[in-house]
């Protein structure tokens, strides 16, 4: 039986700066960064809030094949990877901090039925989706 989600991947263009990114303008924090026969990375960052989901790092290479290591590297170029949602106590105060060291957002606070909703980009071009949650309903969708 599957207990919980524990690792989730993050296609990057650098592993090095993505992680500066993740640690020092995020502040996830290091979990793992070994280098695996054939040169293969395994760098994983993690939230100090819930350190029991890692997410890991990467640059796309094999085994994926070239077709598809180009395609999601144009993805990264033009800005269009999904990656990862993140919960935040204030939305629009946090905006503000990360906007203040720079960080691309594609889109600034916003009221949702679900929360606060704010979307930025990482330094590869992945989106991050910012909810600042509030309980809801099916009904307030309609």
């Amino acid at each position: 039986m599957i207990t919980a989600v524990s690792i989730a991947s993050v296609f990057v263009k650098d592993v090095d700066a993505s992680k500066a990114f993740y640690t020092d303008v995020l502040g996830f924090q290091e979990h793992t960064d070994i280098t695996l026969g054939d040169g293969y990375r395994w760098c994983t960052v993690k939230s100090p809030t819930q350190p029991d989901l890692q997410i890991h790092l990467t640059v796309p290479g094999p085994p994926i094949p070239d077709d598809m290591v180009a395609a999601i590297n144009r993805a990264l170029d033009a800005g269009n990877m999904f990656g990862i949602g993140v919960n935040v106590d204030d939305c629009r105060k946090t905006y503000e901090d990360l906007q203040a060291k720079g960080v691309e957002f594609i889109q600034t606070p916003e009221e949702r039925p679900y929360g606060v909703e704010a979307v930025a980009r990482d330094n590869s071009g992945n989106w991050m989706v910012l909810v600042e949650p509030k309980t809801y309903s099916p009904a307030d969708f309609d």
